[in-house]
């Protein structure tokens, strides 16, 4: 099975990923850093030479790729991944695949995202929290329709990663059971 892990930057993609694919033994990926090591460039460089176009049909391609594969795993996507083009439905039309949206509130992002927007380009030139509040509530407005198309959801607020991994397993199980009926 292929473990799809999707949301909103802070979501907790990346952590919850490795944390899973630890408890499961499953190799885990991150779409991000497939697509630098593909293209030898950081995904800033990227969208500097090749415009956000070009990064978006580069993501594709190695999103495509990675679906491909013949084996199980754990994929943390980029938090616009699901936005573009038709990424949602190239992942909900593969067939061992589930996507399971990590559902963080405003509040949630925005304690999170503050504290690291400094290394985080998409919000790095917000000043104020107000600001970034503004930009987030935009943002998740924009992206919702895309997010809850997952086959899953796990709200992740005021949860630690231990029990995100563990909702997001028993729901897995459960999720694995009624698909076999």
């Amino acid at each position: 099975m292929k473990i799809i892990l999707i949301g909103y930057m802070g979501s907790g993609k990346s952590v919850v990923g490795k944390g899973l694919s630890e408890e499961l033994d499953l190799p885990f990926y991150d779409l991000d850093q497939e697509i630098v090591a593909r293209e030898g460039l950081d995904i800033p460089s990227i969208f500097k030479e090749k415009g956000e176009i070009g990064f978006r049909k580069i993501e594709m391609q190695v999103l495509t790729e990675l679906l491909e594969r013949d084996e199980s795993y754990v994929l943390s996507l980029g938090g616009g991944t699901p936005c573009y083009g038709n990424s949602m439905e190239v992942i909900k039309h593969t067939n061992d695949a589930r996507s399971i949206y990590l559902k963080a509130s405003l509040k949630t992002l925005l304690g999170r995202l503050w504290e690291e927007r400094e290394f985080r380009p998409l919000i790095a030139h917000l000043d104020s929290q107000e600001l970034l509040e503004d930009f987030l509530r935009k943002h998740l407005f924009e992206r919702q329709f895309y997010y809850n198309q997952s086959d899953l959801v796990v709200e992740v607020n005021e949860k630690d990663v231990e029990e995100i991994i563990d909702q997001v397993k028993d729901l897995l199980h459960e999720h694995r059971a009624i698909s076999s009926l």
